[in-house]
């Protein structure tokens, strides 16, 4: 009899619950899907799932281990840059394949207003020569822009935020994409946003923002992807499966 492939899906992302859902249909896979538990009602998901991280790459490396990992897929978001780092790492000590899907970054159309930095720091130094902010880069990245006073920041998130600039006015909107272009070009209107801080995260859950900017002439400060580990990766998912070789 032949045995099931057991594959560890490290997931977070909108593909990964893709992932989960063709995987978990296949009976020669005994998988288990990973989340970092950030999001506290997160999608549902098919099969055995772990939440909350493994304790760095040794934890890793101790749980492919003890569950006899053969795998490890990686469908983690672009900015968990730390987790490739940890899995890509683990999968060589422990002599096993990795493969990473990492969706396509978004790219500046005709149009775009751009203002290009490299973290979250950059991207709060920017933010000074304006006035009302949207900013859409996650509720753990909100620190650096504690110390600007006297701006308007709309802020949107999944869980609750913590973020009180000081002399500063800010709107907490909780809510999950996907978001339509049409509401996207209300709520920067409602709120009048003259910037909009996104990293480019890619995909289609949340580009609606960057299209009703352009259609707006509002900037977008766009924070670059963290540099990740050289490892196999995949922009497209008939490819990854592809590479899976079930």
């Amino acid at each position: 009899m032949t045995k099931n492939k057991k594959i560890l899906l490290l997931g977070g992302t909108s593909e990964a619950v893709e992932l989960n859902e063709t995987l978990a249909r296949r009976s020669d896979v005994d998988l288990i899907t990973s989340l970092a538990g950030r999001t506290r009602n997160p999608t549902l998901l098919s099969g055995k799932t772990v939440v909350g991280g493994f304790g760095g790459e040794e934890g890793l490396v101790n749980f492919i281990a003890d569950n006899q990992i053969e795998l490890v897929i990686d469908a983690s978001h672009p900015f968990a840059g730390k987790i490739t780092q940890n899995a890509c790492a683990a999968c060589a000590e422990c002599g096993i394949a990795y493969l990473r899907f990492q969706r396509p970054e978004w790219k500046q159309e005709p149009g775009d207003c751009w203002i290009s930095v490299s973290s979250v720091e950059g991207a709060a130094k920017k933010a000074c020569d304006f006035n009302r902010i949207f900013l859409t880069v996650g509720r753990q990245e909100l620190l650096p822009f504690e110390g600007i006073s006297g701006k308007f920041f709309l802020v949107r998130s999944i869980e609750k935020a913590d973020f009180a600039p000081q002399q500063s006015e800010v709107k907490f909107i909780r809510t999950r994409g996907p978001f339509s272009k049409e509401d996207e070009v209300r709520l920067l209107c409602e709120y009048r946003i003259d910037l909009i801080i996104s990293k480019n995260s890619g995909g289609t859950a949340t580009y609606a923002k960057i299209a009703a900017a352009r259609e707006l002439n509002i900037p977008v400060t766009m924070i670059a992807r963290p540099v990740l580990p050289d490892c196999t990766s995949f922009s497209d998912m008939g490819a990854l499966l592809t590479a899976v070789g079930l």
